[in-house]
């Protein structure tokens, strides 16, 4: 965690993020993210009446995509980076799906992602998710998969946030 004061504090902390995020060139993106990035920002303030300190989040997730080997063509080392990227999209649509269920038992500690984001995926939290799709005819198989992905989280109704 980092304090900021200003906006360039923000931006200077959103380069060192961008420096550390992996990247490399596939045969689909010459700029394939190969890892999650999330910016949390904490607010924390005070009701000036009351004096209550009142406390909130703010996610932002940038979810990289697994992709297929096949079709983007990646090597050994990036496969595998693939296949972790995977397991952690499918930990969180299992989390989504099990709050969907309004299972007793939710695991939000089968990948990072989901213990990252425990705290903004039930109870009052609110979400909205935006997907990015390539209009490239051949990206097919990655728009539909995309928008699948999308699809088992639109159904999902968190619960109620209070005023």
């Amino acid at each position: 965690m980092h304090p900021v004061e200003s906006v360039s504090d923000v931006l200077k902390l959103l380069q060192i993020g961008l420096a550390k995020q992996a990247r490399c060139f596939t045969a689909l993106n010459e700029r394939s993210n190969r890892s999650h990035s999330i910016l949390t920002v904490h607010v924390h303030g005070t009701d000036l009446v009351t004096k209550d300190t009142l406390r909130g989040s703010l996610h932002l997730v940038d979810l990289a995509r697994s992709g297929s080997g096949d079709c983007s063509q990646v090597t050994r080392g990036r496969l595998q980076e693939a296949q972790y990227i995977s397991k952690s999209l499918s930990a969180l649509g299992d989390v989504m799906f099990g709050l969907s269920q309004n299972n007793d038992h939710v695991s939000y500690t089968n990948r990072q992602l989901t213990q990252v984001l425990q705290s903004s995926l039930g109870g009052q939290a609110k979400n909205v998710m935006f997907v990015q799709l390539n209009p490239d005819v051949d990206a097919y198989s990655e728009t539909l998969s995309t928008l699948n992905f999308a699809k088992r989280f639109s159904g999902v109704e968190l619960g109620s946030a209070e005023n």
